[in-house]
């Protein structure tokens, strides 16, 4: 079983603590066994403003994890124990995936091992990351960034987006999507930090005049639906709503239309034995060639060797 080892330090933020342990706890497979054993680890006694508490482990869990999670800690700016980043290094050297969660990317940062490469935190804390780590190619625009072996995620709530992409990248989008409901949250958002640092612009709440358009998107996502048909079905110009929708959800009509329709797809490689031609004309792709790159896009790899790694009739 894949094992997750969170690490818990003083000063730690709940929030970014309580999230890994809580999303791949719930996670299960499809047989409905757990998919991962969650470990806590850090320091004898981890202390915060607000509590105080006891990790079963020590840093010698990390050596048996196939993740580390590096939760964000309130007090970032100051250094790192060194046996701390001994061990992080040691893991990075073997190959373990670490990810960090909010303003836990200076820790990560603090080991070297984002060097060269790109990077997020929390928007706010971004500027000071990247003064204080120069070789670390800092993105305040992002919900997270995945490069392989090392993630990075922006403050709070896309923790969580970072954590079920995670359990999407092991367990494919069913188990996610599964994960995704018992958190209460959609499996991915689209957009980036950028719609949350204007003070004025939140993300898109139930009961905003685009919901029931999100609604009827998804509902028709496989018909033939172009700009001008979704602006008459909202009521709006396409000027309008390409405006409003870049507002209240990040993105454009039609790439929303587009990554659904993709989430459908994923859904039918999992789950059926269709073929790839029948797969894009049934979520509704003009052809099999624009539905193989926009997959691509959008999951970073072709349909076939999604079906390979995730079908659950294999």
């Amino acid at each position: 079983m894949h094992t997750i080892a969170v690490l818990a330090l003083d000063d730690v933020i709940p929030f970014d603590l309580a999230t890994p342990v809580q999303t791949f706890g719930f996670t299960r497979t499809p047989d409905g066994g757990p998919a991962y054993r969650v470990l806590v680890c850090g320091t004898a006694t981890v202390r915060t403003e607000t509590f105080t508490m006891h990790p079963h482990r020590g840093l010698d869990a990390l050596a048996e994890a196939d993740t580390i999670i590096v939760p964000g800690h309130d007090n970032h700016g100051a250094p790192t124990p060194p046996e701390v980043l001994d061990a992080l290094r040691a893991a990075g050297a073997r190959g373990t995936r670490i990810a960090s969660i909010c303003v836990g990317a200076f820790i990560l940062a603090e080991t070297g091992l984002l060097d060269g490469l790109r990077a997020t935190t929390h928007w706010l804390a971004a500027a000071e990351l990247a003064a204080r780590h120069p070789k670390v190619d800092v993105d305040p625009n992002v919900l997270y960034v995945d490069n392989g072996q090392f993630l990075t995620s922006a403050g709070a709530a896309a923790g969580l987006d970072m954590c079920l992409h995670l359990v999407r990248r092991d367990r494919g989008s069913s188990v996610a999507a599964d994960t995704a409901r018992l958190s209460v949250m959609p499996l991915e958002r689209e957009g980036g930090q950028a719609q949350f640092i204007v003070a004025d612009q939140p993300a898109l709440p139930r009961g905003t005049e685009l919901e029931p358009l999100l609604r009827w998107l998804s509902d028709n996502a496989s018909t033939d639906l172009t700009l001008a048909d979704i602006a008459t079905h909202a009521g709006m110009s396409t000027r309008t709503l390409n405006r409003r929708f870049r507002e209240q959800t990040g993105t454009t009509p039609l790439s929303w239309l587009h990554r659904e329709r993709v989430r459908h797809a994923q859904y039918l490689l999992e789950n059926t034995t269709h073929p790839i031609d029948r797969i894009a004309s049934e979520v509704g792709f003009g052809s099999p060639t624009a539905f193989r790159e926009r997959f691509r896009r959008v999951v970073g790899t072709n349909p076939n060797s999604y079906r390979a790694a995730f079908a659950t009739n294999s």
